[in-house]
């Protein structure tokens, strides 16, 4: 009897904050944002609520992680209420399509298949999967498929780590770190050259090289470029608020060089208390 309580109340919240989304959006008394919103302009908000939820996990804040999945259910219930306005598809169909994914990929659970290791599972979601979308698992191997999906799928850090390790599996490796460290020189060259010139796509295309060349340095180095990324963030800004705490003033109003000794005050502060 609980267990049907606690599903029927979980029915009612998802039927309740269901109702809600659809109140934002109609057309007699809803949320003027909320109506000018279009699949395509919500994918910033998507990807924003996505990476707050895998904040929140890091912290390991429980409140926060139920309120950043919260935000991220809404962004899903919000696609879905305008896929159904305009005809495409409903929540229902959501729900219902990945239910059936879920059972037809675990044939070992709710089907006659044998699975024991993780391993087996991944084989068999993979074999099932390319049935699914017509594709054969040589196809589905095949390295330019895997760098697509990564390509697609990932951000755009991690894709290029996943899609370097891949690379140098099928043979695209240097020999030694130091040609790693060769072409990283090369590519730096290169962007240099590029900024002289006013083509912004040429610059951008050898910037992005540039920032491959430093991931597969990271590779070499067995160091997530990600997670290196994000502690850089992290001390910034932990290094921006103490110097806010250390300011008399806005920090707008300080000249360049006073900034400076702010920001070596907080980093020293930071190295003094660091456990």
């Amino acid at each position: 009897m609980a267990a049907t309580q606690t599903t029927d109340a979980i029915l009612t919240a998802l039927h309740h904050l269901i109702g809600v989304v659809a109140q934002l959006r109609s057309p007699e008394g809803g949320c003027p944002w909320d109506l000018e919103q279009t699949p395509q302009t919500l994918i910033p908000y998507v990807i924003e609520e996505a990476y707050e939820v895998v904040h929140a996990l890091r912290q390991d804040d429980q409140q926060a992680i139920a309120e950043e999945l919260g935000d991220l259910l809404l962004q899903v219930i919000l696609q879905a209420q305008i896929a159904q306005e305009y005809g495409h598809f409903s929540l229902q169909e959501v729900a219902e399509g990945i239910s059936q994914k879920l059972i037809r990929r675990h044939p070992h659970v709710f089907g006659e298949a044998i699975a024991t290791t993780t391993a087996e599972v991944r084989q068999n979601w993979d074999a099932i999967k390319a049935q699914e979308k017509g594709e054969s698992l040589h196809s589905k191997n095949q390295l330019s498929q895997k760098l697509e999906r990564y390509n697609s799928t990932l951000p755009p850090l991690m894709a290029s780590l996943k899609m370097s390790e891949k690379a140098a599996v099928a043979g695209f490796e240097w020999e030694n770190i130091t040609e790693v460290w060769d072409k990283f020189t090369e590519e730096l060259t290169e962007f240099k050259e590029a900024l002289g010139s006013d083509n912004k796509a040429h610059q951008e295309a050898e910037l992005g090289d540039l920032l491959f060349t430093v991931v597969n340095l990271a590779r070499w180095y067995d160091l997530d470029p990600s997670a290196a990324l994000y502690g850089t963030n992290q001390r910034m800004v932990q290094r921006i608020t103490l110097m806010e705490n250390f300011a008399e003033k806005s920090l707008s109003d300080y000249s360049l060089s006073e900034l400076e000794t702010l920001w070596q005050q907080a980093k020293s502060h930071l190295q003094q208390h660091k456990t």
